[in-house]
Parts: structure tokens; sequence; C-alpha cells
């Protein structure tokens, strides 16, 4: 099977670079680039004189800034970055089985955000060290549902944007490609998201370990993997599950406790608001409420914020403030959990 490796010449973005996901190369290349989201308050006597059209524009432009998830650096982000470079170090050389790391943890404690924090962080700086076009440092894919070994060889067939895939290829045809132009671009970190989608106790879900065993003994590069709750959803069961277990290192995520770091990452997102009448350290001196609110949940906390500053625009008040807060609804196992607590 003859391999193509993909086009580099990526469109330029445009208004609709949100539509294409980083499961895709230019999705990715264009999530690595994109700078971090600003925005500059007009000066008061300004906003106040602007026109129905500029305001207009004005507060989409502000909807959009607080629509885009404003990543923070927690403890979470620091230690899947630092064992991930490790990991990525201690492969270099390795010959044989390499050492990989699973991210685990409850729904919205942000593991897909370190995993992809992980690997932008390790694209810029082999782009820094290399500066080669032709590399693609990092592959980012997610487990397919009701998962298959040719389902998971598409992904990152997919991912690649492979010319010469059709159906006709069997999962063989396409692993060899895929594993073909991996090593010949020089990928040393394959990120796979939503792992908890594999289940060990299907033949299915068998045969897609056995596969990414085999992409981890035919690529020299270091596989990262993130799930929900992963050491109880049967990934280390069986014979299979035990070489998992003995390759790979695990880090938990969880709910953040009441503390200083959560006090940290109240004041941080606080610090991200673009709000014309917001007092700053409203929210800060509200990190209890918020903490009973989202249970402690990055995800929650990042979506209660963003979604009160969005509606703050909207009803002119510019301004957050508990009686506010509380109209915001968050996921259901918030909102439940906080019923039950309340």
């Amino acid at each position: 099977m003859a391999v193509n490796t993909p086009d580099e010449r990526e469109p330029p973005a445009g208004d609709d670079e949100r539509i294409e996901p980083p499961t895709s190369l230019s999705g990715w290349r264009r999530f690595v680039e994109k700078d971090l989201a600003t925005f500059d308050l007009a000066p008061p006597k300004q906003w106040e004189s602007m026109d129905d059209e500029a305001r207009a524009d004005y507060d989409e432009a502000r909807i959009d800034y607080h629509s885009e998830l404003q990543v923070v650096r927690t403890s979470t982000v620091k230690e899947v970055a630092h064992q991930g470079r490790l990991l990525t170090l201690l492969n270099r050389r390795e010959h044989g089985a390499r050492r990989g790391l699973i991210i685990s943890g409850e729904r919205t404690t942000g593991k897909t955000t370190a995993l992809r924090q992980l690997g932008r962080l390790h694209e810029l700086r082999i782009r820094q060290r290399y500066g080669d076009s032709r590399r693609i440092p990092v592959v980012y894919v997610t487990a397919p549902p009701k998962g298959s070994a040719r389902k998971l060889a598409l992904e990152f067939a997919r991912f690649l944007k492979l010319p010469t895939i059709s159906p006709r290829h069997n999962t063989a045809d396409i692993t060899s490609s895929v594993c073909q132009v991996l090593t010949e671009a020089r990928t040393d970190l394959v990120l796979v998201d939503e792992i908890h989608l594999m289940n060990l106790a299907t033949i299915a879900g068998e045969e897609l370990s056995d596969h990414l065993k085999y992409f981890t003994e035919h690529l020299p590069a270091t596989f990262v993997y993130a799930g929900i709750d992963v050491e109880h959803s049967g990934l280390f069961t069986g014979i299979r599950g035990g070489q998992i277990a003995g390759r790979c290192t695990l880090l938990h995520t969880g709910p953040f406790p009441p503390g200083a770091e959560w006090e940290g990452l109240v004041a941080t997102m606080e610090d991200t608001l673009r709000l014309h009448h917001h007092t700053p350290g409203t929210l800060a001196k509200l990190h209890a409420y918020l903490h009973q609110r989202t249970g402690g949940m990055i995800g929650s906390l990042s979506h209660l914020i963003r979604a009160a500053a969005i509606s703050a625009i909207l009803d002119g008040s510019e301004r957050i403030t508990r009686r506010q807060l509380h109209t915001i609804h968050v996921d259901h196992a918030s909102e439940s959990a906080y019923r039950t607590s309340a």
C-alpha cells in the first residue's frame, strides 16, 4: 500500500477555525499556535458614548472572549506536564517497551485540558529546538465509542488525513501506513483521550488493546492516555490489563478541596473578566459558595464564571453577584450535589 504524507500547507485560520477539532492535524496545529485570548476594555467615556451598532459589535467581541476557555495552570496541569516530559525524555533512547502515562479522574476535573496542554507544550518545545515544519511531534486522537482495532487505526489516519486510505483497505494496511508516516514525521508523543471507552471485557475491547500495544511497540513514541475513572473501567483487568498497568504511570485528577489553591483558581478566573461594573475581589470572597456550587470541579467552575460573565453582558448589569450566580445552571451532577448539600 502506497503511503502519501499529509499536505503540510495548512489553510489560513479564519472565522470558522473553531469548527475543526484538534483530532485532525490542521486542527491540532491551530490549537498549538493559537495565542492566549486577550481583550482590553474600552475607557468608560468611550464605552458610554458608543452608538447601538458599535456597542453590539463590542459586546459580541467580549462574549467571544468570555466563551473561550481560559487555561489555568492548576496543580493537575503542572503535574501532568512534568510527568509527561519526564517520560518523553526517559523513552528517548528506549528500544524496548516504552513507559506510558494514564490520567484518570472524575468528570470535569481537567483531564482533557491537562492532556492537551502537555501536547501543546511538547510541540512548542520541539518546534523551538528543531524548527522543522515536516515534523509531527504530537498526535491527538480519541478512543472510538464501542471501538475496534480498525476504528482506532482510522482515528490515526483521519488525524493525518492520509489521502490513500479507503474502505477497501484492511486494518493491517491502515496501521502500517500510519506507523510509517508517524515514524518518518518523528512523532514522539501520542495522546489518546476518552480511554475509558475501551472495555477489555469485550472482544472488540481486547482487539483494541492489542492494537494499542502494537502501536506502542512500533512507534518510537510516548503514549499518554486520559479517561474517566480508568482504574474502575476494566482497563487493568486480565492479562492485557496487567500489561497496561505494568507499563503506565497512573495520575489521578479530582475535585479541588477548599483551601489556598481553590481560592487562587477563583481569583485567577476573576482576573480574566472584562466587565465594566464588576468589583474586583467579589468572586474571591465567594470562594466557599463557588466550591459548594461546583463541588470543587474546575470544569464546572469555569462554566459557571464564564456563563455569568456573558449573562452580565447580555442583561447590561456588567457585574457578577451571588444572586446572579444562583440563576446560572451548571452540569446536572454539580447541581444535584449542591441541592443535596443545601
